[in-house]
């Protein structure tokens, strides 16, 4: 029978079950996932800012990307390392604390319908103080009440379903345009270079699709929940990982600039 506490200003996070033997194990692996996703998104937002040769608008709107990763695995990844390395039953986390996670958490992945949606879960008065989650999302927030949530759950599938339809609309109408393009138009280099930017986008925007899906799906499936928890932290991780290495030195110009900066401190005499 599980104990009911109203309205509690303190959560307890469940985190994920790992075993003494694999808990240092598991903490170096994304401590050293998060180090990565923070040195090399860090560092093209600087390469951009310095080099006056990718001061143009496409690199400008690229920044959008790392930055949106870098916030999105800094709202998570020090939570969730501190936790690892704790006992589950000290795994304890402020409510509000939790709302803003909860809400730049979905920021990360969507920013078009975060905000009604968390409007839609403060209403909520809480019976439960367990997070079924390793960090704090949506789902999980509305899982506290032991009200309805049926207008959560409505509002919340609806709106995914309109993001990911007309994502994946838009998707298919440019990918069309740009495939007759390719097939009439009598440029290589152009053909080459349309297929090199669209395989990499395509890469990265179905692994943030397939990933999301799969925790949209597991949230309603309980006794898959260790899945859904990693899959959840994967969502943010593996793109943040991906994302510097596709689109940042996948690029000439970023690419070039690199170069540029590393053979002139090879070439920097020592005083």
């Amino acid at each position: 029978m599980e104990n009911f506490t109203f309205n509690s200003f303190t959560l307890q996070l469940e985190g994920l079950k790992v075993s003494k033997y694999s808990m240092y194990p598991v903490f170096l692996f994304f401590f050293l996932s998060y180090l990565f996703i923070m040195i090399t998104n860090v560092g093209i937002v600087v390469l951009i800012f310095i080099d006056k040769s990718l001061h143009q608008p496409m690199y400008l709107l690229f920044c959008n990307l790392p930055v949106n990763d870098i916030v999105g695995n800094s709202i998570m990844m020090p939570r969730l390392l501190s936790d690892i390395l704790q006992p589950p039953t000290e795994h304890f986390i402020s409510y509000y604390e939790c709302v803003v996670q909860a809400f730049t958490t979905h920021m990360f992945g969507t920013c078009c319908y975060t905000v009604l949606m968390i409007g839609l879960t403060i209403r909520l008065n809480r019976c439960r103080t367990r997070i079924t989650n390793p960090y704090c999302d949506n789902p999980s927030l509305f899982k506290l009440s032991c009200e309805s949530v049926v207008i959560n759950n409505v509002y919340g599938l609806t709106f995914t379903v309109i993001v990911f339809t007309g994502s994946i609309g838009s998707m298919v109408l440019t990918y069309t345009k740009i495939t007759v393009v390719c097939l009439t138009s009598k440029n290589k280099s152009l053909n080459s270079k349309a297929l090199k930017t669209c395989s990499t986008h395509l890469v990265v925007y179905l692994v943030l699709l397939i990933s999301g899906f799969i925790i949209l799906i597991l949230h309603r499936f309980p006794h898959y929940s260790e899945y859904r928890k990693l899959s959840a932290i994967l969502f943010h991780i593996v793109p943040g990982c991906l994302n510097p290495i596709i689109y940042g030195i996948q690029s000439a110009e970023i690419y070039r600039s690199l170069s540029k900066l590393f053979r002139s401190k090879k070439l920097t005499p020592l005083p």
